[in-house]
């Protein structure tokens, strides 16, 4: 047993140094490490080393379980003040969007390929979600706007749960009434509340507890955004938009170690990313793959080129969005693992034609992730969207010392900051608070009010608890706006 168990841990131990490698190689070839995952996963099935895994309905709990934890690192690091100005554009793509889209590619499948209504309505709802892992890990290396980035990764936040839903109607083979719209709307609404509610008690709950090791705080973080998730589950709701919604809360609140949750929450993302993409490779069969190649083609060409472009037109023409970012949009709705984790539903209800549906989405996802994903750089520039230069905002992390009544507060000035130039006495901090330590080109030192503050300059703030929102709110305030923030009414609040 104690050999058996040495040969598991350091097979997964190797599979994740290698996957952790192919990010490297990845980002020097302009390559998505996703599809390299599968390829890994390829490799050690049947067709490779010779690992045979073919239980579907194991491989749909696990993915589901991996895909709580990727919408959970999403929504903690999701800035809301970036993604505020789409909220409205994201939600209609979430919703309105994934509607259109199951329509158009249900219909041009049940043309082209011949498909019955159900299985052709089946494929439309499997490919109308784009792909979370997918968004985080590759929107967010090209430089846009923060709106298009915004409305994109609110959109692969909760789409899902759009999808998800209806993927479970069409799969159960019930007739469909009018009950269905208004039982879909109720389990998004109530969803999103149980994760509001669940957000809201965990940033209090968070606040006030008093742990006695920093890596608690990462661990009860994410543990209040997977309850968020089986509770919204067990209230008959979505909990996929709980869990997303709930970690959008939290992310975007002053937790205590907030950098420490993200860190630990990226890496969590990573981690689920990596084995949801290795099992899904398991999973597949490269022999059946070859009857799927047509069908899975035909169906990324309906998708990308007519569903998508038309279900984002219907979905923004309202919002007034520039035709040049509603092409960048349609391009940029990447799929991924979730596909293929929503074409398990139907091989475990037993629906004709699942397998078909499963290797024929795996096709699809790996050309459509290659072709998308190392083109949507070449896409931004040629529409004249990219960005340069675009400076980000300071981060201000928080430790609590509970005995003194007080918060150390961390934060770096960014580049390109309008912290920049400014000198310590010009930040005027409220009283309570204090600037206790810079640090400079790895040089500690006690800075003076005569100190002037530089790019990548780390500064250590003590302040009281009573002290503690002002002080971060001037130090945003400066950060935006500089010394004379005041004047230009900025007071770091949103």
């Amino acid at each position: 047993m104690a050999q058996e168990l040495s040969v598991v841990l350091g097979a997964v131990a190797g599979v994740l140094l290698v996957s952790v490698v192919a990010v490297r190689v990845s980002v020097r070839l302009g390559f998505p490490s996703l599809v390299l995952y599968l390829a890994i996963g390829i490799l050690l099935g049947e067709a490779g080393i010779g690992i045979e895994f073919e239980n579907a309905s194991l491989t749909e709990s696990l993915g589901l379980a991996a895909l709580v934890l990727i919408l959970t690192e999403g929504g903690l690091t999701t800035r809301w003040r970036e993604v505020r100005p789409s909220f409205w554009p994201g939600v209609v793509l979430s919703t309105v969007a994934v509607v259109v889209s199951i329509g158009v590619t249900g219909a041009a499948l049940h043309l082209v390929l011949g498909f019955d209504w159900r299985l052709a309505l089946l494929w439309g709802a499997v490919l109308a979600s784009t792909d979370a892992a997918a968004v985080f890990s590759v929107l967010r290396n090209i430089s846009v706007s923060r709106r298009l980035v915004g409305a994109l990764e609110l959109e692969s936040g909760m789409n899902d749960a759009a999808a998800y839903l209806v993927v479970v109607l069409l799969a159960g083979g019930s007739t469909a009434t009018w009950v269905d719209p208004l039982l879909a709307l109720y389990e998004l609404v109530v969803g999103g509340l149980i994760g509001v509610a669940f957000g809201w008690l965990g940033v209090h709950a968070l606040r006030r507890a008093a742990l006695p090791a920093t890596g608690l705080y990462p661990l009860a973080t994410v543990a209040v955004s997977v309850l968020a998730f089986s509770a919204g589950s067990l209230a008959h709701a979505s909990g996929l938009l709980a869990a997303y919604v709930a970690s959008l809360v939290l992310g975007n609140s002053k937790l205590p170690h907030r950098n420490d949750t993200l860190s630990f929450a990226e890496g969590l993302g990573w981690l689920s990313q990596i084995g949801l993409f290795v099992l899904l490779g398991l999973f597949m069969s490269p022999a059946r793959l070859l009857d799927a190649i047509v069908p899975g083609l035909v169906a990324g060409i309906v998708v990308t080129l007519l569903a998508r472009p038309i279900s984002v037109a219907i979905s923004l023409t309202p919002f007034r969005v520039p035709w040049r970012e509603q092409a960048f949009l349609s391009w940029a709705g990447l799929r991924g693992a979730v596909p293929i984790v929503l074409a398990m539903i139907p091989i475990t209800e037993g629906v004709p034609g699942a397998h078909q549906l499963v290797d024929g989405v795996f096709v699809l996802v790996i050309v459509l992730t290659i072709v998308q994903g190392s083109t949507l750089p070449l896409i931004a520039r040629w529409l004249g969207l990219a960005k340069t230069g675009e400076a980000r905002e300071v981060d201000v992390d928080a430790a609590p010392l509970d005995e003194l009544g007080a918060v150390l507060l961390t934060f770096t000035v960014p580049p390109d900051s309008r912290m920049h130039g400014v000198y310590l006495r010009e930040l005027r901090l409220p009283t309570g608070a204090t600037v206790s330590l810079l640090v400079r080109r790895n040089v500690s030192y006690t800075p003076a009010p005569t100190t002037r503050l530089q790019e990548q300059d780390q500064l250590l703030v003590v302040a009281t608890e009573q002290a503690r929102a002002e002080t971060e709110h001037r130090i945003r305030a400066i950060d935006r706006a500089g010394r004379f923030a005041r004047w230009h009414g900025e007071t770091g609040r949103d």
